[in-house]
């Protein structure tokens, strides 16, 4: 039978605010380059009104990717909590219009919609700042059993693993997807997330995944060691496959018994690397969901990469698919 969707996504359900900074901003505001760090919705507000002026899009991790997936050409879902408000209502919108299934309910009476507030260095560095408000509040009773079942690839959003009710919820989605013989990828997201639960997440991994995403520092941080070579050895022992990013130095993917090194898209300037990982992961599962060679689902995940950091935003502004044709992907 064929999936109903390539991809379905579960993850922080984010408005991200973007503005560009310089090194000295950074500093004034105690924030450390490159990092993504939670913040209470007071300290959202002070950041906010010190930013640049921006864009705001709706973004969140596995949001992005999806729109990734969807730009590709591909059918695509989301789950992700909202508040019933200004920013939830854009928020929806802006999945929808894009063609992603996104039916979640909006949370009534609590916290608002989650924002990211980012911001990037001349460098194309990308500094977030969090306010999850009722994003990480997603439970297991948020999880629709019948789009996780209509899903070759369902995709799990590392960001999310924090709160112990999501935790559960991937538990959940992750059962459904095996029982319905489909995939469970995840994303490592940041060394923070490693750090704060690596016991848990190596569990996690080793139990329910078929794949991973991870960047190089990421894949070190899990294993607790500097050595590059080591640490993708432990993860082909671990996972069934997995794909690390490593920046202008392209992407390595790891299964049992091939590794396959794919150099990076070339970008003609680097303006904001918000989304490369994310649009990566879109690529590269977009393939997997169509049969294709994993070389050729890494290209297609560095060409998605590129397209997304040679502008501000985290999600594609052409047709990914459109870009694929003419790269002869």
């Amino acid at each position: 039978m064929t999936s109903r969707f390539d991809v379905a996504a579960i993850g922080n359900a984010i408005v991200d605010v973007i503005a560009p900074c310089d090194e000295a901003f950074l500093e004034a505001q105690a924030l450390t380059s490159g990092t993504m760090m939670l913040i209470d919705g007071e300290r959202a507000a002070q950041l906010y009104a010190a930013m640049a002026a921006g864009v705001e899009a709706s973004g969140g991790s596995a949001g992005n990717t999806v729109a990734g997936v969807a730009s590709f050409g591909g059918k695509a879902a989301y789950i992700g909590k909202i508040a019933a408000d200004q920013l939830g209502e854009v928020f929806t919108h802006d999945m929808r219009a894009q063609g992603v299934h996104f039916a979640t309910a909006p949370f009534e009476g609590g916290e608002a919609t989650g924002r990211s507030l980012i911001n990037v260095t001349p460098d194309g560095q990308r500094t977030m700042s969090t306010h999850l408000g009722v994003a990480g509040q997603l439970t297991p009773d948020d999880v629709d059993p019948t789009v996780i079942e209509a899903a070759a690839i369902t995709y799990l959003e590392g960001y999310l693993f924090d709160p112990p009710s999501a935790r559960e919820a991937f538990v959940k989605a992750a059962g459904v997807a095996r029982a319905a013989g489909n995939k469970v990828a995840i994303t490592l997201s940041d060394v923070f997330v490693v750090d704060r639960w690596r016991t848990e997440l190596l569990d996690f991994l080793a139990a329910s995944t078929d794949l991973v995403f991870a960047n190089e520092n990421e894949l070190k941080a899990l294993f607790e060691t500097d050595d590059f070579d080591a640490a993708v050895e432990k993860l082909r022992a671990l996972v069934p496959l997995a794909a690390v990013t490593r920046s202008e130095h392209g992407s390595l993917v790891i299964a049992r018994d091939e590794t396959h090194a794919v150099p990076a898209y070339p970008v003609h300037k680097v303006v904001d690397t918000t989304g490369a990982g994310d649009q990566y992961a879109a690529g590269f599962m977009f393939g997997l969901a169509h049969g294709r060679a994993l070389d050729d689902c890494a290209r297609l995940g560095s060409l998605a990469a590129a397209e997304v950091i040679a502008h501000y935003g985290p999600r594609p502004l052409v047709s990914l698919k459109a870009l694929a044709k003419t790269a002869g992907l």
